[in-house]
């Protein structure tokens, strides 16, 4: 059960708990431990994420991954290495750091699919720029629905896969199947038209 889904109402003697009295009944499974440690530690989850994702959303996703990597690796903690809080931190920065890896694979999905564009003029604001996003959007759109849906929700609208599962209702396996497959297609195509036009 997972804090977001705590239906839990502590009495005040239970908030007064000390932290140390919390991380004794989290690691002995009491549920209850962990909704008052979620109250307690969740805004400056929030914050940290926030800070360094800048999103809001993403930052609601991260600060719910923490807590369910807390209740799920409670056993592991170890008072003798450090307070409860700095745990929780701990886990905070790297499911942060999982967020930004997950945005830099994002950020490379769309960079292989113009790396298979012609090489031209560097310069920013060369003309063959726009023609380029004229043959992406060309061969996005000849993608089946499935993976054209998956790269037009990750590149357009800059979301993880894990945030498209849930707008989909697709398995995460199967979003993650649908992007690869679509950005193999669509690398494939841009050579094909690269080298047509060679031809030609």
């Amino acid at each position: 059960m997972g804090p977001q889904h705590s239906t839990v109402r502590p009495s005040p003697v239970a908030d007064s708990r000390t932290d140390e009295e919390l991380a004794r009944g989290l690691v002995a499974g009491d549920e209850d431990c962990l909704a008052t440690m979620y109250r307690r530690w969740s805004p400056l989850v929030h914050t940290l994420a926030r800070r360094s994702l800048g999103d809001g959303t993403e930052a609601e996703d991260v600060t719910q991954q923490v807590f369910l990597g807390v209740w799920r690796g409670r056993l592991g903690f170890c008072p003798e290495r450090g307070t409860i809080g700095g745990w929780i931190v701990g886990i905070t920065r790297r499911r942060i750091a999982d967020a930004l890896s997950a945005r830099t694979r994002r950020l490379h999905l769309v960079a292989a699919a113009g790396a298979a564009l012609p090489l031209a003029d560097p310069a920013a604001d060369r003309p063959e720029a726009a023609l380029d996003r004229v043959l992406v959007l060309r061969e996005l759109a000849r993608l089946p629905a499935p993976q054209q849906r998956v790269l037009r929700l990750t590149y357009y609208e800059d979301l993880t896969q894990t945030q498209i599962a849930r707008r989909t209702g697709w398995p995460l396996g199967t979003v993650k199947s649908h992007a690869r497959r679509g950005l193999h297609q669509l690398r494939r195509s841009l050579r094909h038209d690269e080298q047509a036009d060679h031809y030609t």
